[in-house]
């Protein structure tokens, strides 16, 4: 099976990366309404309970599939679906690193898969930059 296509999720990307900054930190940027916007799109206003819909300024509309405080975002996108998720970093003797990854599957090919690749890395360049300005 090629690299990114599964059984039952069909393609999906993930894309990490270990930040300077506390979990907490994180947490409250991107869970804010700056943070949504900035991964989920302009407009998106989530409600943290599950099956609570939403809509982007450019039209994408999904709903809230889980939402655990602290630790992660799951909501569909689209025919897609999208978490965003963090873990302290090891070693987290001083917890002052934090893993964050963003996953997106049920992509429709292998294109696709390149394509938001390449959008994930650019968000996740642009949530590193939000943080340190903080």
């Amino acid at each position: 099976m090629p690299t990114g296509l599964t059984k039952d999720a069909g393609w999906q990307i993930g894309v990490s990366r270990t930040l300077p900054h506390p979990a907490p930190a994180v947490w409250d940027f991107i869970s804010s309404p700056e943070g949504i916007a900035l991964w989920l799109g302009p407009g998106a206003d989530l409600t943290p309970e599950r099956g609570a819909p939403y809509r982007t300024a450019a039209g994408v509309t999904g709903e809230v599939r889980g939402y655990r405080p602290g630790d992660r975002i799951r909501v569909t996108h689209g025919t897609t679906t999208v978490q965003v998720a963090l873990t302290p970093a090891t070693p987290a003797a001083d917890g002052a690193r934090t893993v964050l990854r963003f996953h997106q599957e049920r992509l429709a090919s292998a294109e696709e898969r390149e394509r938001q690749r390449a959008h994930w890395q650019g968000i996740m360049d642009r949530v590193a930059a939000a943080l340190d300005r903080q």
